[in-house]
C-alpha cells in the first residue's frame, strides 16, 4: 500500500492477497482500530497506509489482530490426570513459551520497511 497510488480497494487487496473482499475488510478493520491504517469513503476509496512503513513492526499487526498464539501445536489436555501427560505439559510448556517469546522478539525488531526493502532487492518483473 505504501507503494501504491491512491487507495487500495478491499477487492484489488483481496485479489492480489487471493483472499476474500470480506475478509480483507475484517483485517483492516483491525488494523485500522490500531491506528495503522484509515479508510477512505465514495467512489475512489479504498485504503491507505496511515503510519510510515518503517513505524509499523511485524509484532505491532500481530498484537492488532489479536495476538494469537503463535503456534498451531498445543498441549494435550485429554487426560489430566495422567502424570505422563502432566510431565510431558510441563517439559513442553516451558519450550514453547521459550520460543514464542524469541519469536514475539524477532517481531518486534522487523519492520514494514524493512521487508519492502527486500521485496524490492528480490524482485524482477518477467
Amino acid at each position: 500500500m505504501a507503494r501504491h497510488e491512491g487507495p487500495a480497494t478491499s477487492e484489488a487487496i483481496a485479489h492480489m492477497l487471493g483472499t476474500n473482499p470480506v475478509v480483507v475488510r475484517r483485517t483492516m478493520a483491525l488494523l485500522k482500530n490500531e491506528g495503522y491504517v484509515s479508510s477512505e469513503k465514495g467512489h475512489r476509496g479504498g485504503w491507505r497506509l496511515a503510519k510510515p512503513l518503517a513505524d509499523i513492526t511485524l509484532l505491532d499487526i500481530h498484537q492488532a489482530l489479536g495476538a494469537s498464539s503463535i503456534f498451531a501445536i498445543g498441549l494435550s489436555t485429554d487426560h489430566p490426570e495422567c502424570l505422563v501427560e502432566q510431565a510431558v505439559n510441563e517439559a513442553l510448556g516451558e519450550a514453547f513459551e521459550a520460543a514464542q517469546a524469541l519469536l514475539l522478539e524477532r517481531l518486534g525488531s522487523v519492520t514494514l520497511e524493512q521487508l519492502a526493502s527486500e521485496f524490492e532487492r528480490r524482485y524482477r518483473p518477467c
